[in-house]
């Protein structure tokens, strides 16, 4: 559909909503100007709720999502970090309750090596977000900000706690919580992070927002995996096909994996179904101490999907790079320096 753009100079709500309403696109600087609004509390509850449920009605667009997550990064708490890091970060949303895949895998990328700079928050559609196992782990999320580096220096690893890092999100909270319907804001999150990483491994639940956060991304200009379980999952399954967008040089090019093809014997949701907090932080140790099984293999895929994203030579199929990877994210644990990494930043955090 094409964009309809305002003539006016700065826009207003009832020139963004006419637009939305009438079936048409925002254009980059059009959204950017909403979400300010909203992220600076200049927004009434009634035009943030009805802002977000014509812009989901309609359907966003790449330029659309681009201009939300600028204006939410721009009011956000800064986080520089020099040199290359790496996220690795699911939107949520599944409801399929599984253990915390992604967190495990950043522990393993970053025994492997890379920098993490993660980016969570507390659970919203699950039993145990990545900061609430993270905390049951012993790792504190009240850390100052300017310690996070020290954190990451200790640890190769940090995490940048969403409720500290975008205080301007208090401004949407109630109209999100009394529409109770999925947003722009679900697919936010893992775009936001305030250290804005040169990699990403990301899992959509969602089909039809995926590709659109890979072109958020390529407009970025960084290296990234998107990827999506034809199980629902926001993660690399292994218990169907996957649907992968790489996203390299500002290109995205879109493929298909299947865990199968890389010695991975297919499994069911079950076998990945975790708890609360506390049982989640028990798996968490569990694989890093070596256990073997269903969500071992799950871990090591994320975990590898992140490697591939971190490492700039993108020669090479993907199942390729992924089996190769998948080698590296096992040596990690069995080695113990994904254990060594929770360890210290458990220790770097007290």
């Amino acid at each position: 559909m094409s964009t309809i753009r305002t003539k006016q100079k700065f826009p207003t709500w009832p020139t963004i909503l006419s637009i939305l309403i009438a079936g048409g696109d925002l254009d980059r600087d059009q959204a950017y100007w909403a979400m300010g609004e909203v992220m600076t509390g200049n927004a009434t509850d009634t035009q943030v709720a009805g802002f977000l449920v014509a812009l989901r009605s309609k359907g966003e667009t790449v330029d659309e999502l681009t201009g939300l997550v600028e204006a939410m990064i721009a009011n956000a708490m800064p986080l520089a970090v020099e040199g290359e890091c790496l996220d690795i970060v699911g939107t949520g949303g599944d409801r399929q309750n599984t253990v915390n895949i992604s967190t495990m895998a950043s522990m393993v990328c970053a025994g492997a090596g890379a920098r993490i700079v993660k980016h969570g928050n507390r659970a919203s559609s699950s039993s145990s977000g990545s900061a609430d196992v993270l905390e049951a782990l012993g790792v504190r999320l009240d850390v100052p900000i300017e310690r996070l580096h020290d954190v990451l220096d200790a640890a190769n690893i940090t995490f940048c706690f969403a409720n500290l890092f975008h205080p301007s999100m208090r401004n949407a909270a109630v109209p999100r919580r009394e529409l109770g319907v999925p947003t722009a804001f679900n697919f936010m999150g893992p775009l936001t992070n305030p250290s804005e990483p040169t990699a990403s491994a990301i899992g959509c639940s969602d089909l039809r927002m995926a590709p659109l956060m890979a072109g958020v991304l390529a407009a970025r200009g960084v290296r990234a995996l998107v990827f999506r379980g034809e199980d629902g999952l926001d993660e690399l399954t292994t218990t169907a096909e996957n649907r992968v967008w790489e996203i390299r040089d500002g290109n995205v090019v879109e493929t298909r994996f299947d865990a199968q093809a890389i010695g991975m014997p297919r499994v069911t949701i079950e076998d990945l179904r975790g708890g609360d907090a506390q049982y989640n932080a028990q798996v968490v140790r569990d694989v890093l101490d070596g256990a073997r099984g269903p969500v071992r293999d799950a871990v090591l895929l994320n975990a590898a999907a992140g490697l591939v994203a971190f490492d700039p030579d993108g020669s090479g199929s993907l199942s390729e790079r992924l089996e190769r990877a998948v080698v590296r994210a096992a040596e990690s644990i069995d080695s113990g320096s994904a254990r060594q990494v929770l360890d210290k930043w458990i220790q770097a955090t007290a």
